[in-house]
């Protein structure tokens, strides 16, 4: 007689392996109670007694923790990977790091590596999640904490350390709006970035609230760039040589800001008296730009201490729900000379 596997109870309750993984070990993940039910009737009418030896071999962990950024050649995320390695070394752990290049196949790779060398957690910086890297993980048993994005991409039950995007954006654009510009214009993503989740869609969201609470239309106003400061660059030399420059713009991220100032140079467009710029991320080269770079800050090391306290289960309390899974930081704004303040 065959022997009667996990696969066999997943097929019959109609679940994946890793949620009857969750009902055997009681978490590390909650299930609900129906499909709880459904995972126990299928275990007691299939005879099926879990492998003891095998799960105890299956929930060794190393004392590593995956971390996937989508490009650490770009400052935000080169910073953020520095401060998550230096978290992990305060509790004796390293990090091993993968870039995807903002390719879905790319991530997922590396979730399959990192999750096979038995991490004690993985910490995933993305784009937006794709459909591939969240059925990844759901057939893995592994915590896996969100940074920098918000988890509806994924679903509910996810653990996630998120900046008040939104709040942040609404109040940068709400401060250029205050130094009497008619309007703000946004340089936001790519047409590409995700509408759930990803942040740079959340700093244009605030900067829609900020405009339409000043009553300032957004018709025309928001401009597509890839994130980095080469390409946005190139995208600024267009929009500001053109007869409808705009008198302030808000870049979703610093790098952006970087490369619409060196624009700015080029066509000798004196910032900030005929053109404020304002940037999201405060990447330490913001203080060091000509003139200096206004932008939206946050407090970092304590961003990454709590993706790592998450990641290797020192910050989960037994019965936590979804909500109190989800460490969500506030953020100020770092005023600089670039949006003319003196």
């Amino acid at each position: 007689m065959a022997k009667v596997t996990r696969d066999d109870v997943a097929r019959l309750a109609g679940t994946s392996t890793a949620v009857v993984s969750y009902v055997i070990n009681n978490g590390p993940r909650p299930v609900a109670a129906g499909t709880r039910e459904r995972v126990l009737a299928a275990i007691k009418e299939l005879g099926y007694r879990p492998d003891r030896v095998a799960q105890a071999m299956a929930s060794q962990r190393t004392d590593l923790i995956g971390l996937i950024v989508p490009d650490a050649r770009q400052p935000f995320f080169a910073e953020l990977a520095h401060a998550v390695e230096q978290a992990a070394a305060e509790g004796g752990k390293m990090v091993l790091v993968g870039n995807s290049d903002y390719l879905d196949e790319r991530e997922v790779h590396y979730l399959r590596a990192f999750l096979g060398m038995r991490v004690s957690g993985l910490i995933l910086i993305g784009q937006g999640p794709s459909e591939n890297a969240a059925a990844e993980i759901e057939v893995w048993d592994a915590r896996v904490v969100l940074l920098h994005e918000r988890p509806e991409a994924f679903g509910d039950n996810e653990v996630a350390v998120v900046l008040d995007d939104v709040g942040g954006a609404r109040a940068m654009v709400a401060h250029l709006l205050d130094h009497g510009h008619p309007y703000v214009a946004c340089l936001g993503g790519t047409e590409s970035t995700p509408t759930v989740g990803d942040p740079v869609t959340d700093h244009v969201e605030g900067w829609r609230q900020a405009m339409r609470a000043a009553g300032r239309s957004t018709e025309g106003r928001l401009f597509h760039s890839p994130f980095n400061r080469y390409d946005a660059y190139r995208v600024a030399l267009g929009l500001l040589a053109g007869p409808d420059r705009p008198p302030a713009i808000f870049c979703a991220t610093d790098d952006q800001a970087i490369g619409v100032l060196r624009a700015a140079r080029e066509l000798r467009l004196d910032v900030p008296g005929e053109l404020a710029v304002a940037g999201f991320d405060d990447v330490k080269e913001a203080g060091l730009t000509d003139p200096p770079l206004t932008t939206v800050g946050s407090d970092r090391p304590a961003i990454a201490r709590a993706a790592v306290a998450l990641a290797t289960g020192e910050g989960e309390e037994n019965g936590s729900g979804p909500a109190e899974r989800v460490r969500k930081f506030p953020v100020d704004l770092r005023i600089r000379r670039s949006c003319g303040c003196p």
